[in-house]
């Protein structure tokens, strides 16, 4: 199984969005917020600007009328029109006192803004600035006006204001990071494929292929991983080949081995042992002092001759082909029972049927079994050996269990292994050899019966 990734990359990009989402409302909330403080101020210098032309025309009408002029500045007529909540509205004179003034209250905000937001927004603007037009009547300057909004208000808008886009942040980003995290789900569900077909990848199994995809990005990782695949497969299906012919090779070496020793030796040693009886026959009549020389040669030689036979048994075992697997397993089991005298015990199960199996894996399964036996009870020092070949499915599966050494060296790196390892390639199968479930070693093997088409991995809807 793959590592899988410390953060989801959909969780990493609705994160991301949201990130930036939340940056564009706090840009449009701070592009309001200066709006609004324009407005303010641009409402301000009309509201000064009108209420200036307004005490001009009525500083002109008492000049033209007759009458006492101590009614001027008169902020009544227009205060009617242009009073708000939190406005203030003064009349400055020449000297620079302040001859009227009028302030319209300001209920108390149903939600005051917390200080923070009120330290903030005060620090950025000037919600208190004043705006002051002069009030000129023929060239001469009476005084001017002075317009101004209480802070408090100000601010309190403001946090009306922002208040909304917040509790639209609130409700537009939770349902945009999921409608964006379905989206990102969505679109790369078939990265799941791309797993499964990695993981297949890594397990050996090269006819692992990858549908098409609608995304042009997962579509070239789609050619280069078929593209990929195809290749490895090529590149083992030639390798597997090579080792065919290497392993044909070494029987043919085997089996010309076998004769040559048949023929040399064998011959050889039949001919000691008669020349030690003929010898013994002699030196029974003229010298028996020789009698237990010429036995002790009859001796080595009758166990060269054992020892022989049991190298070209494992060099040129029975015919595989001919006897068939189940029968040449048993009696290389019975013959590691016979020749081991009980300090090993030898067991084969099978299950299924092994009559129509091909003869090339007939021949390897033998062959497999055989140093797998040879490495348990020569190396690994075992006492008992279980065997156990099944047939289900498509597959075959191998099992050998003992109770041996499981760190021994020589059966786990040495050529025995080395040969089990490129028989079972040869055949595109797979092998482990660990530590068994009860000490030991279990060495397990599965081969296919026959090769399928590369099958396609189907496209999730």
């Amino acid at each position: 199984m793959w590592n899988r990734p410390r953060f989801d990359l959909k969780v990493r990009l609705t994160l991301r969005v949201a990130a930036i989402t939340a940056a564009c409302f706090a840009a449009i909330s701070a592009y309001f917020l200066i709006a609004a403080d324009r407005d303010a101020h641009a409402r301000i210098d009309g509201i000064a600007a009108i209420v200036a032309k307004s005490l001009e025309l009525q500083q002109g009408k008492i000049q033209w009328l007759p009458g006492p002029r101590s009614d001027f500045p008169n902020l009544d007529p227009v205060a009617a029109y242009v009073m708000t909540p939190g406005l203030c509205l003064a009349f400055r004179g020449a000297s620079g006192e302040m001859l009227q003034r009028f302030c319209s209250g300001a209920p108390a905000p149903a939600s005051p803004p917390p200080q923070a937001f009120a330290a903030f927004y005060r620090s950025l603007f000037d919600p208190g600035r004043e705006a002051a037009r002069p009030v000129t009547v023929r060239g001469a300057k009476l005084g001017e006006i002075v317009v101004s909004v209480d802070p408090a208000v100000r601010t309190a808008e403001a946090w009306h204001d922002a208040g909304r886009l917040t509790i639209a942040l609130a409700i537009a980003l939770p349902l945009l990071c999921l409608l964006v995290y379905a989206a990102l789900a969505r679109a790369l569900r078939p990265t799941r494929l791309i797993c499964t077909g990695l993981e297949r990848i890594a397990a050996n199994d090269l006819t692992a292929r990858l549908p098409p995809f609608d995304l042009a990005e997962l579509s070239a990782i789609r050619d280069g991983f078929n593209h990929l695949a195809e290749s490895l497969d090529n590149a083992l299906a030639e390798r597997s080949e090579l080792t065919r012919k290497l392993i044909a090779l070494q029987d043919d070496e085997r089996r010309h081995l076998a004769r040559e020793l048949h023929d040399e030796f064998g011959q050889s040693l039949a001919a000691i042992r008669a020349l030690a009886s003929s010898a013994r026959h002699t030196a029974a009549q003229d010298c028996p002092a020789l009698l237990s020389e010429c036995d002790g040669i009859a001796r080595t030689a009758t166990g060269m001759m054992e020892t022989l036979r049991g190298a070209l048994f494992r060099l040129r075992p029975p015919d595989v082909e001919e006897l068939g697997l189940v029968a040449s397993l048993e009696g290389l089991v019975a013959g590691w029972n016979g020749r081991s005298r009980g300090e090993t015990r030898f067991t084969i199960q099978f299950d299924g049927a092994f009559e129509t199996l091909p003869a090339a894996i007939s021949a390897n399964l033998y062959r497999i079994v055989q140093e797998a036996l040879t490495n348990a009870a020569k190396h690994a020092g075992a006492t008992k050996v279980g065997v156990q070949l099944t047939m289900a499915g498509e597959e075959i599966a191998l099992a050998i269990d003992d109770d041996g050494r499981p760190g021994d060296a020589s059966s786990k790196s040495g050529m025995g292994l080395l040969g089990m390892r490129e028989r079972v390639a040869a055949l595109r199968g797979r092998m482990s050899f660990d530590v068994g479930p009860n000490g030991g070693s279990a060495l397990r093997v599965v081969i296919p019966l026959a090769a399928t088409e590369p099958p396609v991995l189907e496209h999730a809807a």
